[in-house]
């Protein structure tokens, strides 16, 4: 099978879902949910250093392959929730 590349949108994720962004952002950095990862400048984030805002943006990387093998959800390349 053949999967987009890129990284599937935190949106069109959580809609999968039928979840918040939120949901699916604790979700991926505490490891509930094995469909990416989260990094802070090249770092990945724990779930403590993601609660202190002031460290700065977390970026999201959710693999198409992945969120496939998980809900049986294929993404088109589509950038919106």
């Amino acid at each position: 099978m053949r999967y987009p590349t890129g990284s599937v949108p935190v949106k069109v994720a959580a809609r999968v879902y039928g979840k918040d962004p939120s949901w699916v952002r604790a979700g991926i950095i505490s490891g509930a949910l094995p469909i990416g990862s989260a990094t802070r400048r090249g770092v990945p984030v724990s779930i403590d250093e993601y609660k202190k805002a002031r460290s700065g943006r977390c970026n999201f990387y959710i693999s198409p392959k992945m969120l496939y093998e998980h809900t049986g959800y294929l993404w088109n390349g589509e950038q919106d929730g």
